[in-house]
């Protein structure tokens, strides 16, 4: 299908469709057959060779360590990627590190980006992204963030019990989303402050167990409960302006559903290519499970469907080089998590007992895609966004010839029964 992606983004996810045919699709394999992990070693591994291919950290500049792409060019390598449970993590482009390194890129100081981002971006650090909280603290609706960090001098005190923080566990760092004016709207008094893992008072206190919460590597970054008591840093860890931190955080979190989708769509579609492999291999009452109708049928609809929640992803990315485009963005992710959830459980269908067991990737692809309809905003939330936007505008002369109930005779109805 021609999305009329650019010249240079095509020829860079042609290349690392070749890495993902030709290295990491083949050891993920061998990982699914065995049942044996694979290593923080061979992970290391498969960035040198990533590096070697021009292909690492696609979506990070150059002087840091990544390849300088523009964020409509890398979406189509990202969709490649997506298409194996190694695939981001192969070329440094995995949730949630890619949206830190945005974020540092994007509003860090100089002595940050030289502190920070250069060695995230190398894989010599690891980061947590430390915004949700347990209720009654942000989650859906971010407004009831709890977490505070005040100034003693020119220190932050912060106070914070976070949760769901991907990669978390092994974290050597957190920014974290706290309030810092408490007498503003939080939208307004809000900051994302750069915290070391080593810090007195970080306690990392488990993982939360969780649906697809395995994986084929023996690295384990999970989705922790994180709590900070009292815990000191510089004021200069402050990540952008002090109380900018829900503008920092929805652009970040704009162009990451983004990607999110991209990646995906990258496993929904090789979910389909195992289900429609299977189909033409499985005889059943007569003929092969591909000449059934009603798979060809529903086949039909989930690659129409697929192409089109690709589509909406590539406008909102060229909406996003003008705007916040929070609507076209809203619109993607929510359209996009429903596509790729129901194409995943399909391919699982046709597959039957070898799509729930894990010989192929499918089980694996079916539990991470559930979680893609609650994290970075649930459907609700998108739809709530939609719906608001929907409403706004509304031209009520559209309705001027519509029938009304005679007022009149409504009133003499009334005056009769007294």
């Amino acid at each position: 299908m021609e999305y009329h992606d650019s010249e240079k983004a095509k020829e860079v996810a042609g290349r690392v469709e070749s890495f993902m045919d030709e290295v990491v699709i083949p050891r993920e394999r061998e990982a699914l057959r065995t049942g044996e992990p694979i290593s923080t070693a061979e992970i290391a591994d498969l960035w040198d060779q990533a590096k070697e291919r021009d292909l690492f950290a696609p979506q990070v500049p150059e002087e840091y360590g990544g390849q300088g792409l523009d964020f409509r060019d890398m979406l189509p390598s990202f969709e490649q990627v997506g298409r194996s449970l190694l695939g981001a993590l192969a070329i440094r482009a995995n949730a949630p590190q890619e949206g830190n390194m945005h974020t540092l890129e994007m509003v860090g100081t100089e002595e940050q980006k030289e502190e920070w981002l250069r060695p995230l971006v190398q894989g010599e650090v690891s980061s947590a992204f430390a915004m949700t909280e347990p209720k009654q603290g942000g989650g859906s609706d971010p407004k009831m963030l709890q977490s505070t960090a005040v100034k003693d001098g020119d220190e932050w005190v912060i106070n914070a019990h976070k949760w769901w923080t991907s990669d978390g566990l092994d974290a050597d760092f957190y920014l974290v989303m706290a309030r810092t004016d408490l007498d503003a709207h939080p939208y307004e008094g809000t900051s994302i402050i750069l915290v070391p893992r080593d810090a007195d008072g970080v306690e990392v206190v488990r993982n939360i167990p969780h649906l697809g919460g395995h994986g084929i590597t023996e690295r384990e970054g999970g989705h922790a409960e994180v709590k900070f008591d009292n815990v000191r840093v510089p004021v200069e860890n402050t990540i952008g302006e002090e109380n900018e931190g829900f503008r920092i955080a929805q652009l970040r979190l704009g162009g990451g559903r983004l990607t999110h989708c991209m990646r995906y769509s990258g496993m929904a579609q090789r979910s389909l290519e195992i289900a429609k492999a299977y189909l033409g291999e499985r005889e059943a009452f007569g003929s092969t499970l591909e000449e059934k109708q009603a798979l060809r049928h529903r086949i039909a609809d989930a690659e129409t469907r697929l192409h089109a929640a690709r589509t909406m992803v590539r406008h909102a990315a060229r909406e996003l080089d003008r705007s916040d485009a929070r609507i076209e963005v809203a619109m993607a992710k929510m359209f996009t998590a429903n596509v790729t959830d129901d194409v995943i459980d399909l391919a699982v269908q046709c597959c039957g007992g070898n799509g729930i067991g894990k010989d192929l990737p499918l089980a694996h692809f079916y539990e991470n895609v559930r979680a893609f309809r609650i994290v970075d905003g649930a459907d609700e939330v998108h739809r709530r966004t939609i719906a608001r936007w929907a409403f706004e505008d509304v031209d009520e002369r559209e309705i001027e010839n519509a029938l009304q109930f005679d007022e009149n005779l409504r009133i003499d109805a009334l005056d009769d029964r007294e």
